[in-house]
């Protein structure tokens, strides 16, 4: 048994019933959804078309968002409904990151994970989903696609369909009859505007929350905000070609008129903070292990040194972890109710030995115990190592984000550890004597900054496999964060460093270098994690 959708686009009418019957039958909050429709418009005018797509969760059969969930709150069942439990999510929201297809938002009532689950309890008892039973056209079709005697195994056996992203290779299990490439793919049309029918960015069902919000007030209503807009009315009745939308749709370029609400960067400053403080933290002891492994003398308060800032900077981390979850109170799930394919899962537990090895580590330095202090060092600059790379592997499970599949992530991870860690030393040696090895810190610097350049390069230059990562390179190198990359990452926080360390080698130098190193990994790290968000998927 394994069940699925067919949308059949020649009978859709665009009539929403099916929103309206899923936020029905589910109590779904304003402002969000399980399923909608989206519209785009193509076509010359004045022979324009008007496209219907229902958009919901694709059930995939290999679900990504099934592999990242951390504490098993997404599950796929036997008859391969892809569920969730809500008194499990954390609301990490790794699996909104992770699903393609834009299915997943966090309910602003319980701030968990939320999307279509097929309406699973409906079909426990014989029932049909919702959205099926109110369909007027009987254009959505559900049903047991193993079964050929359903219509939607009939359907398949003889119907040309279309998936959504078939290439991410999640074998969906929502497929379209007569399905237009301008609708299923969000990059080939620009976001729709802020127009009264075209949006549920301002609230579903236009408007819905400026009404909502004025239900209790005798506050003015701002008939902007009621009415349409008159650019737009004129585009289509008095055909005013300046208006770019009315453009579009002359020169036959397709534009969405009715969309998702723009769910914005899901993953904030907290987790640019925690990348930035974790590489810190990894960087901190890999330095003065790397000191001692090459011969150099690493004093006992050195090593207090790198104990204390590992461990502040760990204990940081975690804190950055938990802000940014929507259900804090439930972090420990991540360790006590562990879905081990998960990354978020094996970076939990990477963080807490890590942070057991390097409390360890300093009671050993403290208390000058030498027994298995060799031992002692080698694991926990293993755990360091994949301290600094795992979240690599945590960003590769999020598929949805195609920049982040780079195979160049983990050394990007690395190298900033290693910088972090050099740069952290050229500070400490303004409060304790590191002469032995300052010289080290140096060269491992201007190393660490020459095979970061290398990086940054490879990472932007590469081919890549979409047209998503590419327009990410292109925001980066060309769009809205040119300037944070060209003047703060590139020249502030490499190029300027490595010349200094190069042309004027002092003490001084040195420690400005630092700074600028540190800065400099933080706007990366700000770049690489916010402008992949700033793709739609829907």
């Amino acid at each position: 048994m394994k069940y699925g959708f067919i949308i059949d686009n020649r009978k859709c009418i665009g009539c929403h019933a099916c929103t309206t019957a899923c936020k029905s039958e589910h109590d779904v909050a304003i402002g969000v959804n399980r399923t909608y429709v989206k519209q785009v418009e193509k076509g010359e005018f004045p022979n324009t078309r008007r496209i219907f797509s229902v958009m919901r969760c694709n059930h995939c059969t290999d679900a990504p968002c099934v592999e990242i969930c951390p504490v098993e709150a997404l599950y796929t069942r036997e008859d391969g409904i892809v569920d969730f439990d809500n008194n499990r999510c954390i609301g990490c929201k790794s699996c909104m990151q992770a699903c393609p297809y834009d299915a997943l938002y966090i309910d602003p009532d319980t701030n968990t994970a939320a999307k279509c689950n097929y309406c699973a309890h409906r079909i426990e008892v014989g029932r049909e989903p919702a959205c099926v039973t109110v369909c007027p056209e009987h254009a959505i079709i559900a049903g047991d696609m193993e079964n050929p005697t359903t219509e939607i195994s009939q359907l398949l056996a003889r119907e040309t369909v279309t998936v959504r992203k078939p290439e991410k290779g999640t074998n969906p299990n929502l497929f379209y009859i007569d399905g237009d490439f301008a609708s299923l793919n969000p990059e080939a049309t620009d976001k729709s505007g802020d127009f009264l029918w075209n949006s549920q960015a301002r609230g579903v069902g236009h408007y819905a929350k400026y009404a909502e919000k004025m239900m209790h007030t005798n506050d003015d209503v701002n008939l902007l905000k009621m009415t349409l807009d008159n650019d737009m009315q004129s585009a289509y009745h008095k055909k005013e070609t300046e208006n770019p939308n009315y453009i579009d749709v002359l020169n036959g370029k397709a534009r969405r008129v009715y969309d998702t609400p723009d769910k914005g960067i899901l993953w904030g400053w907290e987790v640019s903070a925690y990348v930035m403080t974790k590489a810190i933290s990894a960087g901190a002891f890999l330095i003065p292990f790397l000191a001692m492994l090459l011969g150099y003398e690493v004093s006992d308060v050195a090593k207090l040194w790198s104990a204390g800032i590992s461990l502040v900077f760990l204990s940081l981390t975690g804190l950055f972890l938990v802000m940014d979850l929507d259900r804090p109170d439930r972090f420990l799930n991540v360790l006590l109710r562990p879905q081990w394919k998960s990354w978020l899962v094996k970076g939990g537990y990477i963080i807490t030995i890590f942070g057991l090895l390097a409390t360890v580590f300093g009671a050993f330095t403290y208390f000058e115990i030498k027994t298995g202090e060799t031992i002692l060092l080698w694991v926990t600059a293993f755990f360091a190592v994949m301290l600094a790379i795992y979240t690599a592997f945590l960003f590769a499970q999020a598929k949805g984000r195609d920049f982040w599949q780079s195979p160049t992530l983990p050394l990007h991870m690395l190298v900033h550890s290693i910088m972090a860690g050099a740069a952290i030393f050229a500070l400490v040696g303004l409060f304790t004597d590191l002469d032995s090895w300052i010289g080290l810190i140096k060269m491992t610097l201007i190393i660490a900054l020459i095979v970061n350049l290398f990086s940054l390069i490879t990472e932007l230059t590469i081919t890549h496999p979409s047209t998503a990562a590419h327009a990410v390179v292109n925001m980066i190198v060309k769009g809205r964060y040119k300037n944070l990359f060209w003047m703060v990452v590139v020249l502030l926080g490499n190029v300027l460093p490595l010349v200094l360390l190069l042309v004027a080698p002092s003490a001084m130098m040195l420690v400005v270098s630092a700074v600028l190193v540190l800065i400099g990994i933080y706007a990366t790290e700000k770049i690489w994690i916010e402008a992949p968000q700033r793709i739609p998927l829907a």
